[in-house]
């Protein structure tokens, strides 16, 4: 059973897990992708990070969204340690229904076009396409997606 809950992003399993991400990150892409990520960016009331834990509590994954307009929030930093089936899937379900109490009408997010596993999971999630937004524009590498809530 996968568990998901609100936490801080400076407790020592955020951190962490925030680091497991990166070095995954980087050895698929060459990129950590912590340079559109922001810790002040967490400080808007209609921001939330979220941590998955299993069973047992250990903490096995994350993912966070902040807002880019009043209607439109972005997904952040979503990460399974995959040591349990379903934390992906329990991470986003918490996360979208979040954003829904919060007024969000729909999510965005970017991955890298690479990163095969996490294209496949956001479009098997009803994620679309969307044209690149914000500082994904131009950059070939990156793919962004949407969904309504």
């Amino acid at each position: 059973m996968i568990t998901v809950a609100p936490c801080l992003l400076t407790s020592p399993e955020s951190r962490l897990l925030l680091e497991k991400l990166s070095a995954e990150l980087h050895a698929i892409t060459g990129d950590s992708g912590g340079s559109h990520f922001s810790v002040d960016a967490m400080d808007d009331p209609r921001a939330r990070w979220v941590l998955a834990r299993n069973r047992h509590g250990d903490a096995v994954g994350c993912g966070a969204i902040r807002p880019l307009s009043d209607e439109i929030a972005e997904l952040k930093r979503m990460f399974s340690d995959r040591s349990a089936p379903g934390i992906g899937h329990a991470l986003l379900t918490f996360l979208e229904t979040s954003a829904k109490r919060l007024g969000y009408r729909t999510l965005w997010l970017e991955t890298r076009r690479v990163n095969h596993r996490a294209v496949q999971f956001y479009l098997q999630h009803g994620f679309v396409r969307i044209e690149n937004y914000g500082p994904y524009v131009n950059r070939p590498e990156a793919v962004c997606f949407a969904k309504e809530l």
